[in-house]
């Protein structure tokens, strides 16, 4: 959201186009190569916004692909996700809170980028000596930040029961049950 009237909002990139072909070889159209999955991982690191279609039929085929580097990253050095977190994300899976975890984990991953680009920019010019003092936990600046981190996630996550109660009411309702 621009900061005044005349500030217009930043260009959006074009979308990065990835083809993928039958022999499993990934074209990028913008610079008429063909790439790697680790190149495609780069890309998406660098934040670009890029798209992976089937050569043939057109498909989209990003999420396939995004979740191949994933699992990629999980089976390599250190994975991010833990077995049980791993098992309760599947059981999520055809779960009434399927829509709902989606969301929220969308939304909690955002927020924790954002939180992470603050802190990045807060910390540029950092020495290690500041940069050790600034992680203190009983440091005023980190628990300020964790504080408004924890606050939004909290706020994410009644907003998301008010959601849940609001359908089921709804859903009840349909039924003729009232509360």
């Amino acid at each position: 959201m621009p900061d005044s009237p005349s500030e217009a909002p930043a260009p959006r990139a074009p979308q990065r186009v990835v083809k993928k072909y039958p022999n499993r070889r990934l074209y990028d159209t913008s610079t008429s190569t063909y790439i790697t999955l680790t190149e495609v991982k780069q890309l998406v690191m660098d934040g670009e916004d890029v798209a992976v279609r089937d050569a043939k039929t057109g498909e989209d085929l990003t999420r396939s692909i995004l979740l191949q580097i994933i699992l990629e990253e999980e089976a390599g050095g250190a994975p991010m996700f833990t077995e049980a977190v791993l098992a309760n994300i599947i059981r999520f899976y055809g779960h009434a809170m399927q829509g709902f975890m989606g969301a929220y984990l969308e939304k909690n991953v955002q927020m924790f980028s954002d939180f992470q680009a603050r802190m990045a920019e807060q910390s540029h010019g950092f020495t290690p000596e500041m940069w050790t003092q600034f992680m203190n936990p009983q440091s005023p600046l980190y628990q300020g930040m964790m504080g408004q981190y924890r606050d939004q996630s909290q706020a994410m996550f009644t907003q998301m029961q008010e959601q849940m109660q609001k359908q089921t009411e709804q859903m009840l309702g349909a039924f003729g049950i009232k509360r």
